[in-house]
């Protein structure tokens, strides 16, 4: 990779990791369509390993604000959705991927819009949680099904839960992985690389959040994603 294209990366990877720090999820919505641009051969477990490091942070800091039990209903979705995502990725060509993630993006997009809510009950929580393991394992962006069963908790709620879904959730989605031969060396190298990228992101969001409220910075991220995703469709179908 050229020296512009390392940039790109670090600076989708560092804008990523405050807004997933800030609202709760982001980091697959925001970053992979622009790492799909530049180099699509780190998706989706690049984003998927620093959004471990992240979610990990946000738990730790939002402890308090757990609730285990929503949390494990969700977990138990995400088991099937994972090894269903994981089998998905092996049969999609790289075009077809791409594909994907950005008709993953611009759904989340157009149901974010759309204001609907779903009550965060025990079903609700597991099926969101296994299409979260689905699209979070195949394509790194399993923030928009969980978003929608917590849109309507406190901040530091939704920060804490769905960190402590998409961290357990994240290392079952690496260990699918793994197993299935699409986490190479080149996206290991590439992640420890991002690390720092990752913790200064989760740092800048304590300071972005005193100026930038949830539902603007939640409006930022939307307009981003669904032109981040609008890109990478005109580069398949154009180029």
């Amino acid at each position: 990779m050229n020296a512009v294209t390392i940039a790109v990366i670090v600076v989708a990877v560092f804008l990523a990791s405050c807004m997933q720090a800030s609202i709760g999820f982001g980091m697959g919505m925001l970053a992979a369509p622009v790492v799909a641009l530049v180099a699509p051969a780190l998706l989706p477990g690049l984003l998927i390993a620093s959004a471990t490091v992240v979610t990990l942070m946000v738990v730790v800091r939002e402890r308090a604000s757990l609730d285990l039990r929503g949390t494990g209903w969700a977990l138990a979705g995400r088991v099937p959705g994972t090894v269903a995502g994981a089998l998905l990725l092996v049969w999609l060509p790289a075009r077809g991927l791409s594909l994907l993630l950005a008709a993953v993006v611009l759904g989340g997009v157009a149901v974010a819009a759309t204001g609907w809510r779903p009550a965060p009950l025990r079903r609700n929580l597991a099926t969101a949680g296994a299409a979260s393991g689905l699209l979070g394992t195949a394509t790194s962006i399993g923030g928009p099904p969980m978003a929608l069963v917590y849109s309507g908790a406190a901040n530091a709620h939704v920060r804490s839960n769905m960190s402590a879904f998409f961290l357990v959730g994240s290392l079952m989605s690496l260990g699918a992985l793994a197993v299935t031969g699409s986490l190479s060396g080149d996206i290991l190298q590439a992640f420890v690389a991002l690390v720092p990228a990752v913790m200064l992101g989760f740092v800048a969001s304590r300071f972005i959040n005193r100026f930038l409220d949830r539902n603007r910075l939640r409006a930022v991220s939307i307009i981003v994603s669904a032109l981040g995703a609008t890109a990478l469709i005109g580069q398949q179908i154009f180029f």
